[in-house]
C-alpha cells in the first residue's frame, strides 16, 4: 500500500502545482482553497502515510490501510470539484464539500486506528 499511495501522491502534486500556475499565471486566485487542499492532503498527507506504510509493512498490509486508500482517493477529488464549484459561486456544491470532507476525516481516523493498532518496534 506504501508504494500506492506514494504513486498517488505525485498525481495530486503536479494537480496542484498546476493550479498554483495557472492562478499565477493569470493573477486570478480565487481556487487557492483547493490549490491548498490538493497540496496539503493530496500530496503531503498520502506521501508521508506512503512513507510510514513503507517503513512498517504490517501495517500496510491490513484492510483499514485498504480502505483508508481508497476513502481518501475517493472524497478529494469529490471534496475538491466540490470546492471548485462552491468558491466559483455554484452554492449549491456544498454538499459535495461536506461529504468528500466527511469521507477524508473517516479515512484519516482509520489511518489512525491503523497506525496507532500495528505500529511495532
Amino acid at each position: 500500500m506504501g508504494i500506492k499511495f506514494i504513486k498517488i501522491s505525485v498525481v495530486y502534486f503536479v494537480i496542484g502545482v498546476c493550479i498554483g500556475m495557472y492562478m499565477s499565471m493569470t493573477e486570478k486566485f480565487d481556487f487557492t482553497p483547493v490549490h491548498v487542499h490538493i497540496n496539503l492532503l493530496g500530496w503531503m498527507s498520502m506521501a508521508l502515510a506512503g512513507l510510514i506504510y513503507v517503513a512498517f509493512p504490517a501495517a500496510a498490509e491490513t484492510a483499514l490501510a485498504k480502505v483508508h486508500f481508497w476513502l481518501h482517493n475517493i472524497s478529494l477529488p469529490i471534496m475538491m470539484i466540490g470546492l471548485a464549484f462552491l468558491v466559483s459561486g455554484t452554492t449549491a456544491a456544498a454538499p459535495a464539500v461536506a461529504t468528500g470532507g466527511t469521507l477524508m476525516v473517516l479515512g484519516i481516523i482509520l489511518f489512525a486506528i491503523n497506525i496507532l493498532k500495528n505500529l511495532r518496534k
